[in-house]
């Protein structure tokens, strides 16, 4: 039985009526292909080009492939749980709706805050890594593009703002458009992906390799207090800085690599056979970067040791973080850092589509459920949500175009592990209460895959900075003010329940 108030749920069967509603209705165009590229758009990019070289020279050293692999591992046991879901609810939203159909309307809309800070804010930082990579390739052509110009007391980042606008006017004109425009490119950045592989072999030094695992090193100023993991905090870990701890906050570092293939899921109402589209989309794409990441990973620490690799404090005060390309450079391969840049400007660009996309549809979603305001879930001439696509658009290049990117990664992260945990834990819960439902795809061995989903996403969100979780909570008090304020109070479910109330007492 739903509940009532904060515990109401929104039935499957509801969540799965409520696509048919003329005007917020999407379009099914996407195949199981589609879906699989769209996971690698978004996955290929900032994690591999610039994640990698900089989270060995920091956090990790060569053991940077381990960080890798223990975050594949959960990421996998994750997306197990995601593709039950996405195959048995298959309605836009993600992580958002699932919540809805199983813990209720306050945990589905803190899940849904949630991922607002996951998408929106990634897209802000990816694309402002995108218009660096634009000033550097276009000067590696000689005729640098500063894209960075000051108005007033103020930066302004017009290369980061021009992308994201014309990444939304093309997700504005439709999915199925969208699709192939990253289909060309993500064949391009995987391309360059796979030459970095195969040149990089032949400057592997098995030496660079040792130690493999470094000892672990006194912290910097600024890595230590709640700049350094939650877990080295509270078990009283001396630094996260290199050794056993370094290798453990490298993984969840590099999480950040992984981060997208979520969103495949928000698209399950635009995808022709969601039942069996949707497990073939989520886990073929994170197989795919999983194989890719580590590769790269390997390569890297064995063509330069890890401590060339680290961030370097310019004259100036700044700071330069390593990419694939300094390994390279350091070998003399300069003309190899025109073909990788060129790759990380194609990978970045796809990052940022697909992320709008991932946000534009949680927004949507949260629209027509009334949490948000309902006019953002209509949809226009191209069964696309023109009007939360213009939204997402300009809260996204208002952010790019004017703040800092900072440290921004790990907000990221430490959402993204949220809202993994609640899907997997989502997965037992509708086991229980709703038996009968055919699922197109079945987790393997529950209870046993789910538990170990949240107890790894749990470990590495201990591995995060105690900054981090600061941070987080803030922005959760944030969205509880605001569903208390006008989500509860216009919820359509609400409504619904308060409509069906009244006709029962008037009986």
């Amino acid at each position: 039985m739903p509940g009532t108030g904060l515990w109401r749920t929104k039935s499957v069967e509801q969540s799965i009526a409520d696509t048919d509603e003329p005007n917020t209705k999407l379009r099914r165009d996407l195949s199981a292909w589609d879906l699989t590229v769209f996971g690698v758009a978004v996955v290929i990019g900032a994690g591999i080009f610039t994640l990698a070289a900089s989270t060995a020279g920091d956090v990790a050293g060569p053991a940077v492939s381990v960080s890798f692999v223990i975050a594949a591992i959960a990421c996998g046991l994750a997306a197990l749980c995601y593709a039950e879901f996405a195959s048995t609810v298959p309605v836009a939203g993600s992580a958002y709706t699932f919540s809805y159909a199983t813990f209720g309307e306050f945990i589905a809309w803190i899940l849904g805050w949630d991922l607002i800070l996951e998408f929106a804010l990634a897209g802000a930082v990816v694309a402002k890594g995108w218009s660096v990579y634009l000033t550097q390739t276009t000067d590696l052509f000689g005729f640098g593009v500063p894209t960075v110009v000051k108005l007033g007391g103020l930066e302004f980042d017009w290369g980061a703002v021009l992308l994201v606008g014309v990444l939304s006017v093309l997700l504005a004109l439709g999915t199925k458009l969208s699709s192939r425009v990253s289909q060309v490119i993500t064949a391009i950045k995987v391309a360059v992906v796979l030459f970095v592989i195969v040149l990089g072999l032949g400057y592997i030094n098995a030496d660079n390799y040792q130690p493999f695992v470094p000892p672990a090193q006194e912290a910097a100023a600024h890595n230590t207090g709640l700049d350094q993991s939650l877990l080295s905090l509270l078990i009283g870990g001396e630094t996260s800085h290199f050794g056993i701890f370094g290798l453990l906050a490298g993984a969840s570092l590099v999480f950040f690599a992984f981060i997208g293939f979520d969103i495949v899921a928000t698209t399950a109402e635009e995808t022709r056979n969601p039942q069996r589209d949707m497990p073939r989309g989520i886990l073929g794409s994170l197989a795919v970067v999983t194989v890719l990441y580590v590769a790269v990973a390997l390569v890297l620490t064995g063509m330069q040791h890890y401590t060339d690799l680290s961030t370097k404090t310019l004259p100036d005060g700044t700071t330069q973080k390593s990419t694939l390309a300094t390994a390279f450079s350091a070998h003399g391969v300069d003309w190899a850092a025109k073909i990788i840049s060129f790759g990380a400007l194609a990978g970045l660009t796809t990052v940022v589509m697909v992320l709008l996309l991932g946000q534009t549809r949680v927004l949507f979603a949260m629209s027509r459920d009334g949490l948000m305001p309902r006019f953002l879930a209509h949809t226009g001439q191209h069964s696309t949500p023109v009007r939360s696509t213009a939204t997402v658009g300009i809260v996204v290049a208002i952010a790019a175009g004017f703040f800092p990117a900072g440290r921004l990664e790990e907000m990221v992260n430490v959402g993204t592990l949220f809202a993994f945990i609640l899907v997997s834990a989502g997965v037992l819960v509708l086991r229980r209460t709703r038996p009968e439902l055919p699922r197109g795809f079945r987790t393997p061995w529950v209870p046993a895959v789910p538990i170990l989903a949240i107890l790894a996403c749990v470990w590495l969100m201990l591995n995060l900075t105690a900054l981090t979780w600061v941070r987080f909570l803030v922005w959760m008090v944030a969205g509880m003010a605001i569903y208390f304020l006008y989500g509860a109070r216009h919820s359509v479910l609400g409504k619904r329940q308060r409509e069906g109330a009244k006709m029962v007492a008037g009986d």
